[in-house]
């Protein structure tokens, strides 16, 4: 086994140093599937068709709101081989949240962006490999990318974005024709330059 020297093998967070991602306001969130690979359906027409995998994205992101009372969820889009979602948190921390299982007990979830989008993609990845009989197998890439909206000027910019994601899919960086190599930064960067 390779001994990892943090000189080398080091992760550059891209979240800004010091930022509280608990904190009440709206974000505009982007993940992207392992490898750019089309798991989620097709373009067709300008409008996105969901397959079974995307109805399965679609259906977790609508449970966000149900698992995590102080989430409001926004305008989304899901295709063919990522997801942009804005959701808003609410300034209610700590609000107990009752779990519809069988033992029927309260649970209190992490309200930070990042515990959200960890269980959001957990959640993916299960269902998806059982149906592949697949397990362990990644669905998605590592981290995810999100920028605070500050006000309603970008909201609407960022919610045409979302709308108009579909119709620009073969100008989409993330389109399997425009292949290249990109870090993580670049593309955060690509994003926010269109918005």
């Amino acid at each position: 086994m390779t001994q990892l020297n943090p000189d080398i093998h080091h992760r550059r967070s891209i979240r800004l140093k010091n930022y509280d991602y608990s904190r009440a306001g709206a974000y505009f969130v982007t993940v992207c599937v392992q490898n750019r690979e089309c798991l989620f359906g097709d373009i067709d027409n300008g409008e996105m068709r969901l397959n079974e995998f995307g109805r399965v994205v679609e259906n977790e992101w609508l449970k966000t709101k149900d698992i995590r009372g102080n989430v409001k969820l926004d305008y989304y889009i899901i295709m063919p081989n990522h997801f942009h979602g804005i959701l808003v948190i609410n300034d209610c921390r700590g609000v107990l949240q009752y779990a519809p299982t069988a033992s029927r007990k309260f649970r209190s979830p992490s309200q930070t962006i990042g515990a959200i989008v960890r269980g959001f993609k957990s959640a993916i990845t299960k269902h998806i490999n059982e149906t592949r009989n697949n397990p362990g197998c990644p669905v998605w890439q590592r981290n995810y990318y999100e920028h605070i909206i500050r006000n309603e000027k970008s909201m609407n910019k960022i919610r045409e974005y979302i709308t108009k994601n579909p119709l620009n899919w073969t100008t989409d960086i993330e389109h399997p024709c425009n292949k290249g190599n990109r870090t993580a930064e670049e593309y955060y960067k690509h994003i926010v330059e269109r918005l």
